[in-house]
């Protein structure tokens, strides 16, 4: 039932050390995409004084999400929601707080305009949403491990693929979002920081 991600391991601490610069004292904390609920489990354990919110549109990931949760015994842990960042229809209408990890590359891009479509919904003005992840940027030389995994991506689904930045910044200003920190990650990724103005 549970499931593992080598990733989640490596990158949870960088990711938290964020996270604990961005994210609110209290509150809730809607994870859109939350895979195995590794990350889920690592943050509710992490960030005590919120309330973690994980979510993911598969089945077997939701599984595995439960089985952590149940294993963990944490209060501030939530059962997963079945949430398609895609769709216009969340079972969710406010969060204090949006975090999606490693989602924006392996999904289509109606997931990533769902994704700010949602955040606008939901978040009140100056919440964040925290995004992780690999990205394309002007100007900034593209690692060549990214190149290899951006063109396996595509052999897997043409859909998917690294995102270039640029076209992600104007999506989160045509939602009412601006983006207010871009952090250099380990293994060539972002953590990306829009709030809602």
């Amino acid at each position: 039932m549970k499931q593992h991600a080598p990733a989640a391991a490596r990158n949870r601490e960088p990711i938290a050390a964020v996270l604990a610069e961005e994210l609110p004292a209290t509150g809730l904390v809607l994870e859109v995409a939350s895979g195995t609920g590794e990350h889920a489990l690592a943050f509710a354990r992490r960030f005590p004084t919120l309330i973690w919110q994980p979510s993911d549109p598969n089945a077997a990931a939701r599984d595995s999400i439960a089985a952590w949760r149940e294993e963990s015994g944490l209060d501030n842990l939530r059962s997963p929601l079945a949430l398609d960042a895609a769709s216009a229809a969340w079972p969710i209408a406010y969060a204090d707080a949006l975090l999606c990890i490693n989602m924006l590359h392996i999904s289509p891009w109606e997931a990533a305009e769902g994704l700010f479509a949602g955040a606008a919904r939901i978040l009140p003005q100056g919440a964040p949403l925290l995004l992780y992840g690999p990205y394309r940027e002007e100007d900034v030389a593209t690692a060549p491990s990214n190149e290899a995994f951006d063109a396996s991506l595509k052999a897997r689904n043409p859909a998917w693929g690294l995102r270039d930045l640029a076209a992600v910044d104007r999506l989160a200003e045509r939602n009412g979002l601006g983006r207010a920190r871009r952090t250099v990650m380990p293994a060539n990724n972002l953590m990306l920081i829009y709030r809602k103005q």
